[in-house]
């Protein structure tokens, strides 16, 4: 360990996010990236409209806050806009995590979960998934700690009801329940919808997935305004200005350019029912996903195995090395075209 550096990142293991090898033109299904960019009409709105770069961005997004709000029918003072999800996940387990409040979550669900609570010393519980590998709710209800939850969940796919969402607000209301919907415009029940009710809750999303922005790194979390004006104030000593204007305009852009953001997720999730069916008659056991990937497992080939052998044919998929999922891959939905050529690739493979 270097002498200068504190002894809090002595064991610290970072968040690995999926790889992007450059030496060879790959079908990349690993990183749950949309396969349609921004609208072209998008693009050209956000160039036309960012602020000057010569000035520091607006600091506190007012304006694509307001326009979020409007998007999720909530009130601007209930919005904070991030960069990135991970941003709003960071501020929310140091702000709602301590010794006296750990953080709980599902023992196979995002990773970075881990990460975040180790980094900044937050004691946590990793609560296992059934054997189905949904969510154990009533284990998870246990009082005193704080849940973040993916829903649907990563890399499972699998949607937990929002009646069951509301057993976890309800078991003990003194205690923050954050439910991050990554996925939810996918085929998930949002619990924005529960903000009106609960004040126990932060819903945290991102443009990254349905919206076509992973590289814009944009995200929001929705709250009670209390909640939001007290993660504000967290930001704001952190992370001032954490927006870029370019990725201000761009997030503007695209909540201009809804219709194709939904027409997006409708082509994504023609896609992925396709894709199951076809994984399916080929012998895989497929998780049912409502996301932009699916979660597979073949009864006779390992997970990395065919990971391996995939990624030596040009394709990459996402393997885990987590014991009660190693037989499974998760497959990034991309468009039609390149579903076609990982089948085809896939039973080039079989009839080896």
């Amino acid at each position: 360990m270097n002498r200068l550096l504190s002894s809090r990142l002595e064991n610290l293991t970072p968040y690995v996010p999926g790889e992007q090898p450059q030496d060879q033109q790959y079908l990349k299904l690993n990183t749950n990236e949309s396969p349609f960019p921004p609208s072209a009409e998008a693009l050209r709105w956000a160039q036309e409209n960012v602020r000057p770069l010569n000035l520091y961005s607006e600091p506190v997004s007012r304006e694509l806050r307001a326009a979020m709000a409007q998007a999720l029918r909530v009130s601007p003072d209930q919005v904070m806009m991030t960069n990135g999800s991970d941003e709003a996940l960071n501020l929310a387990m140091v702000a709602l995590c301590d010794d006296a409040r750990p953080a709980a979550f599902p023992d196979i669900t995002y990773g970075f979960y881990a990460v975040i609570a180790r980094a900044n010393g937050v004691p946590y519980e990793e609560v296992p998934l059934k054997d189905d590998f949904t969510v154990d709710v009533s284990a998870l209800s246990a009082p005193g700690r704080t849940v973040f939850l993916a829903n649907p969940n990563a890399p499972t796919g699998i949607p937990l009801p929002l009646s069951e969402v509301r057993k976890l607000l309800n078991a003990d209301p003194d205690r923050a329940v954050v439910v991050d919907e990554a996925y939810v415009d996918f085929g998930g029940e949002s619990a924005v919808s529960l903000l009106k009710e609960y004040d126990n809750l932060l819903v945290i999303g991102t443009f990254s997935k349905s919206r076509s922005l992973a590289g814009g790194r944009l995200g929001y979390a929705v709250g009670n305004p209390a909640l939001i004006k007290a993660l504000d104030t967290l930001r704001d000593s952190t992370n001032p200005y954490n927006i870029n204007s370019y990725t201000q305009a761009l997030g503007l852009a695209i909540l201009k350019d809804e219709a194709r953001v939904r027409e997006n997720c409708r082509r994504i999730v023609q896609n992925r029912e396709e894709t199951a069916e076809r994984l399916r008659a080929l012998g895989f056991a497929v998780l049912p996903s409502r996301t932009n990937f699916v979660f597979a497992a073949h009864p006779t080939i390992d997970g990395g195995e065919l990971y391996r052998r995939l990624k030596a044919r040009g394709v990459l998929v996402r393997h885990f090395d987590k014991e009660r999922i190693a037989r499974y891959n998760r497959i990034t939905i991309g468009t039609k075209e390149q579903m076609d050529r990982f089948f085809t690739i896939l039973t080039e493979l079989w009839e080896e």
